[in-house]
């Protein structure tokens, strides 16, 4: 169970986070000095401290100490890059459940390869033909294949150009594979799996090339869902 301590410095970080995705922080500004976001945030001074190491850690911020102009931490980055790492870590500390991350993924991906789709010829998709030839290598483990898998999914929501997408994509990938190694034990046959998912990820590239939105957005959703159902659990 999570002490009060640690709720108080996690409510500074979804602060933080909110002013970010929201457009109310970006990169050069600062923030509330310490004793004005424990006032704000009606958290002690020491969660405020804990939750700028963190921040620092990430990259989004820069700690300045002192008072004055000068006071406040300065916002380094937007809500991408760090933003991921941030949302991984909060993803890890919810232990959401897995029904919840795959609904999510239905929602972000649907989208980035519908959006894809719209401008065919527009993106470069070679990384992504790298990464579909390198699990058709016969030898892959299942770990390594769905750690490609969940490469290839991040990469199209990368290419997709929604940075906001691209960041939460890159937040839930930790949770993506672990759900998906897990799942592992609990399929018919391993190999079957592998190769459908090989034909199901060609398909979808190239509905994405055809330029076949609702296809591709068909396709990421049938393609996710199939792998969740073949581990025996249901949305």
């Amino acid at each position: 169970m999570a002490t009060p301590a640690a709720r108080a410095w996690e409510r500074v970080l979804s602060h933080v986070e909110a002013e970010l995705l929201g457009g109310r922080l970006a990169p050069g500004q600062r923030l509330p000095g310490e004793r004005a976001l424990a006032v704000e945030l009606n958290v002690g001074r020491s969660s405020v401290r804990e939750a700028m190491r963190v921040l620092e850690a990430l990259g989004l911020l820069r700690a300045q100490t002192g008072s004055g102009p000068d006071a406040g931490a300065v916002i380094l980055a937007r809500p991408t890059g760090g933003m991921s790492a941030l949302m991984r870590l909060q993803v890890a500390g919810q232990g959401f459940p897995v029904a919840d991350v795959v609904r999510t993924r239905l929602v972000l991906e649907g989208s980035a390869v519908a959006e894809l789709a719209a401008r065919p010829g527009a993106v470069d998709l070679t990384e992504t033909d790298e990464l579909l030839d390198a699990m058709d290598a016969p030898d892959l483990d299942p770990e390594t294949f769905l750690a490609l898998d969940a490469q290839l999914h991040l990469g199209l929501a990368q290419a997709a150009g929604n940075e906001v997408v691209a960041a939460m994509m890159s937040g839930l990938r930790d949770s993506i594979e672990t759900y998906t190694r897990e799942a592992v034990p609990r399929l018919e046959s391993w190999s079957g799996t592998a190769q459908r998912l090989r034909a199901e990820h060609r398909a979808l590239v190239q509905a994405v090339r055809d330029g076949a939105a609702e296809l591709a957005r068909t396709r990421v959703t049938e393609h996710i869902k199939g792998y969740y159902a073949d581990s025996g659990l249901r949305l």
